[in-house]
């Protein structure tokens, strides 16, 4: 084993492109509807092996966060009782994606770290055996560990890939930040859309006629988010992502999308990204282990 290994990968950041909530569990639970499409935006995230048995040291530039809180530092800790392994990590995380925004950071790089440790610490764990560790951590996890636009239902565990429109997007991060426990558990929030059929619900563009069924109520708890949606309306079907607080709009090209960036500016913060079926990291996994192989 190389003790000097390190490996960067971008742990992308996702979309709901609709959010069906099918109805309540008696266990509190909701049933879901949605689609995830992934891009090629995220936080960079560095891993260098260690060889000294006293776990993960974790550098990050967001504040605030505790390691008790931390899907990173959980998502190791997991990793390391599941296997036995005695080695440590060294991971830097430079975030790019805004918190609390829908976009699915912390479940990302909880996933990424999961791949990437897997990797370099040689455990040889399946891609279905990761998804359920990363299930323990949170829901989307799972969609990140397989790298794969997807198609969710249930809770979210039922996950089949997708293969979607690579379109450029526009997503904006409205200044405020929504509680995921306070949408689920509010009492207006919608809870009876009726399941649809996946092979219908992908046809031409029937996506643009589906809805977020969180959106009504967070943008009546949250002006930013209505002001935002209604600003990205004049360019196309705008919405938001998750239980918020972040709204996209799709593009036919990037030109178009960096446009309408640049309008948004005066207002808004934000980014361009595209829509992409395959993880970056996983892409990145996929060159290391070839390059791994030719030369062994």
């Amino acid at each position: 084993m190389n003790p000097n290994a390190t490996l960067t990968l971008l742990s992308p950041a996702k979309l709901n492109l609709f959010l069906h909530i099918n109805g309540r569990r008696a266990d509190g639970y909701h049933e879901l509807q949605t689609a995830f499409q992934l891009l090629d935006f995220g936080d960079e995230m560095r891993f260098e092996l260690r060889n000294e048995s006293d776990g993960t040291r974790l550098t990050s530039d967001i504040q605030g966060v505790a390691d008790d809180d931390n899907l990173v530092i959980k998502a190791t800790a997991l990793l390391r009782e599941q296997s036995g392994c005695k080695h440590g990590a060294d991971i830097q995380l430079t975030k790019r994606i805004p918190m609390g925004g829908g976009l699915g950071g912390g479940s990302s790089n909880a996933a990424t770290t999961l791949l990437a440790l897997n990797h370099l610490w040689e455990l040889k764990f399946s891609i279905d055996q990761l998804a359920e560790l990363g299930a323990r951590l949170g829901a989307d996890v799972p969609v990140f560990v397989r790298g794969h636009s997807a198609w969710a239902e249930g809770v979210g565990e039922q996950i089949q890939e997708l293969e979607l429109p690579q379109f450029w997007y526009v997503v904006i991060s409205p200044d405020c930040h929504v509680s995921t426990a306070q949408i689920f558990s509010h009492q207006r929030l919608t809870r009876d859309t009726p399941k649809i059929k996946i092979a219908p619900a992908l046809e031409g563009r029937v996506l643009d006629k589906l809805h977020n069924d969180c959106e009504a109520l967070a943008s009546q708890l949250n002006p930013e988010i209505k002001e935002a949606i209604s600003w990205l309306k004049q360019f196309g079907p705008g919405r938001m992502t998750g239980t918020g607080a972040c709204c996209f709009c799709r593009f036919d090209s990037e030109a178009e999308a960096r446009q309408v960036l640049n309008e948004a500016r005066s207002k808004f913060k934000g980014f361009v990204a595209k829509g992409v079926n395959l993880s970056p990291a996983h892409q990145r996994l996929n060159e290391a282990e070839s390059f791994a192989t030719n030369h062994s």
